[in-house]
């Protein structure tokens, strides 16, 4: 699935583009690029979506998103501004065969990986303190910074954000479509969502919408949406030790606990609060 193209503003004869952004929200359009993305959430919470499936992200995560997977952020509303310092930079951008020779097999298991985007929680100080020590180098030492890097994440046990590759085009008309459904999902998962609405949206009858969206995402809209109101609800059982499971299963769109309880464990494979109990443990 792929929405809208992105071009990183690259300079001159330069190889690795270094973007540090101070926003209150990052950039939430869904979107994709050719360049490899390495983003460390210095500050910051919310939802990314990364290809079909959805995700939640905070500080000190590090995700990379490979070359022309649709993505978005969505940050969690606050006073204070978001922090994401990132990487981009293409599989060729040092010639053809440089991530081929034999001093660059360590990185091979990365770019194995990355095809379907990856995460990790980067709680060890080093992770954080090389992305934070970036803009204090010059072009030498940004490269070899940027080595050790893959090299650490070839290493590092992560997990994947997506299931399969995706190679599916859309034309801009479609890539419309698609934006406008997502954009009405992430600001209205919390209420109850009538398929009608959304295919009046996109001007499609609720059949036919149900098809597009099936051919492009693989998943069903209503899966969709469910998944979306489970990654609010593991925010909130994370920020809310205190909180009753009722009222976090109300706040994020489920109008039965049982029908909260049923959907989490599905997708999460624990219940609401068998996964509290571990992310506090953790």
């Amino acid at each position: 699935m792929k929405a809208y193209p992105f071009k990183i503003v690259k300079k001159p004869q330069e190889n690795i583009v270094l973007q540090e952004d101070k926003v209150f929200t990052f950039f939430d359009k869904l979107h994709y690029h050719q360049e490899i993305q390495i983003s460390f959430i210095v500050k910051g919470e919310g939802k990314l979506i990364v290809g079909n499936t959805i995700h939640t992200y905070k500080a000190e995560d590090i995700v990379v998103i490979g070359s022309n997977i649709p993505h978005l952020f969505q940050s969690k509303r606050k006073d204070s501004k978001s922090h994401m310092i990132s990487i981009f930079f293409s599989h060729n951008a040092f010639g053809d065969d440089f991530f081929d020779i034999p001093e660059m097999q360590e990185t091979k298991a990365f770019f194995d990986k990355i095809k379907y985007g990856i995460a990790l929680n980067a709680q060890n100080k080093d992770w954080k303190n090389q992305f934070l020590q970036l803009h204090n180098t010059n072009k030498f030492e940004l490269f070899i910074a940027f080595l050790n890097i893959l090299k650490n994440l070839s290493k590092a046990s992560v997990k994947l954000l997506s299931n399969q590759v995706y190679k599916k085009s859309l034309s801009t008309h479609q890539g419309e479509r698609l934006q406008l459904i997502f954009d009405y999902v992430m600001n209205n998962f919390q209420n109850d969502i009538k398929l009608s609405t959304v295919a009046n949206m996109v001007h499609m009858s609720p059949n036919a919408f149900c098809r597009f969206f099936k051919q492009r995402s693989n998943k069903s809209f209503f899966t969709f949406i469910t998944e979306v109101r489970v990654a609010h609800a593991c925010q909130l059982l994370i920020e809310n030790e205190d909180s009753y499971i009722t009222e976090i299963a109300q706040e994020s769109g489920f109008s039965t606990i049982s029908n909260f309880n049923k959907h989490f464990k599905a997708i999460k494979g624990l219940s609401p609060t068998q996964y509290q109990k571990s992310m506090i443990l953790s």
